[in-house]
């Protein structure tokens, strides 16, 4: 079997892409000349590339927050050039975006699921044509996976993988992508079995990789957890948000805040709506669903949710920082109902303004909720090749009951707001994140031989 092989999503070989190996060694033309950079010493003068599928304006889910933050604590100590998905090009101090589009040919020629994933590709393609000075390249999420390995190859530099999830565990994607999902699981292990270090976001992230990819080496794993901006995400008393979105501020209610995917689980706390006091309000910010269907899903569960209790609030679009801060804020009790989270950053959004929070006890989840302290975890009994609960109706159940039992005591949830905000504080914070992955890089650079790049 070559590296330049498909793999299904039980290891199998799929399908040979030569054409995609012959693709990344023609980028080799495009260095115009040869040229020796020596490993340079400190860390001020080192240069990152960094990949990813999201960056502002253009964010919906953890991944983008993820590089959003971390770029920008990075690049006060480094310099910083971050290749996304977009329109963007700006340039402040350190940090240099650079956006870029898939090829034309196959956003307006490809009309099947899998074209979210050729875009994918042939943007890696592009996107590591011309890398000036880059002395080690990180990427963010299988979709820019291959831009890091098609680096390593051309440019010689080192390459350093943070997985914010796994394909093979995300068996519902290929309801999303068709049979792209045979192409994503290919891009992400291949790259992850190339990467010169690997970046888990949590220690259950790690077992993961090891128990998915056997063939990595623990040692080449280094968790460094997701952070939040600690001045930015504070408890307000600013409630213009809730009353534009039609939210009563004088009546408790539960917040859910994520996009609308199987992972997320949101069908789940739907479910558990009949569980719960007929007058509580329950706040759905959903948007950005992964199909059509699963967006005609929930609206068939909530509109049938809303006949035994009309207090549903359905926001379906992606809100903007300061309004969903105001809605944390203000909720009696925030619930994190996912089937798979490899981190979970909205559960950090949440405790950072102080809201007590009821989660799935699954994943890195379990590394950010401290139960009975900040929070109540949810057992969940999951199918091992899924991770849909084995018995949704229980799940629904208690989740329902965490949530009950917060709601019937208020001076928990206030307890359990503050401790989550000391949690937040002590351990999140993004100058100690970036302080890590500098180190990391450091320790790569120090590694690596003179770089020659032909």
């Amino acid at each position: 079997m070559t590296s330049c092989g498909f793999y299904s999503y039980h290891g199998t070989p799929f399908h040979e892409v030569q054409y995609v190996c012959a693709a990344g060694q023609a980028l080799l033309a495009h260095v115009k000349e040869p040229r020796v950079y020596n490993n340079r010493t400190g860390c001020e003068s080192v240069k990152v590339g960094l990949f990813t599928r999201e960056f502002p304006p253009q964010v919906y889910g953890g991944a983008g927050v993820h590089v959003d933050y971390l770029s920008r604590e990075l690049a006060k100590k480094i310099a910083v050039e971050v290749h996304c998905w977009g329109p963007q090009n700006s340039d402040e101090g350190n940090l240099h975006v650079r956006g870029a589009k898939p090829w034309e040919e196959i956003t307006i020629g490809t009309e099947g699921k899998f074209k979210t994933a050729l875009e994918a590709l042939s943007l890696n393609l592009t996107q590591v044509r011309s890398l000036t000075d880059i002395d080690i390249v990180h990427t963010h999420t299988w979709y820019m996976a291959m831009a890091g390995y098609f680096a390593k190859k051309l440019y010689n530099v080192p390459f350093v993988l943070t997985t914010h999830s796994l394909e093979p565990l995300r068996g519902w994607k290929a309801e999303q992508l068709g049979s792209g999902y045979a192409m994503s699981s290919w891009m992400e292990r291949t790259a992850i079995l190339d990467a010169d270090a690997i970046v888990a976001v949590s220690e259950g992230t790690k077992a993961d990789i090891l128990r998915v990819y056997p063939d990595v080496k623990a040692e080449r794993i280094h968790v460094i957890y997701n952070g939040i901006d600690l001045a930015e995400y504070q408890k307000t008393l600013e409630t213009r948000a809730l009353t534009e979105y039609g939210v009563d501020p004088s009546i408790p209610f539960i917040l859910f805040v994520g996009r609308n995917t199987r992972q997320k689980g949101v069908t789940y706390l739907v479910d558990a709506i009949r569980h719960l006091p007929p007058e509580t309000q329950v706040v759905l910010c959903a948007g950005a669903p992964d199909t059509p269907e699963i967006a005609a899903e929930l609206r068939q569960k909530v509109e049938d949710a809303r006949r035994h209790h009309p207090h549903i609030v359905w926001i379906e679009k992606m809100l903007t920082k300061q309004e969903t801060i105001q809605l944390y804020s203000h909720a009696r009790v925030f619930c994190c109902p996912s089937v798979y989270e490899p981190f979970g950053i909205i559960n950090l959004e949440a405790m950072a303004c102080r809201a007590p929070v009821v989660a799935t006890a699954t994943g890195g989840i379990k590394e950010v909720v401290v139960d009975g302290e900040t929070g109540y975890l949810v057992p969940l009994d999951q199918d091992p090749v899924t991770s849909f609960p084995v018995d949704p109706e229980r799940f629904a159940w208690d989740l329902a009951a965490g949530i009950n039992r917060l709601l019937e005591d208020p001076g928990k949830c206030r307890r359990f707001g503050d401790a989550g905000r000391r949690r937040v504080e002590e351990t999140f914070g993004w100058t100690a994140i970036a302080q890590q992955t500098t180190r990391l890089y450091e320790q790569l650079i120090q590694r690596s031989p003179a770089r020659v790049r032909t």
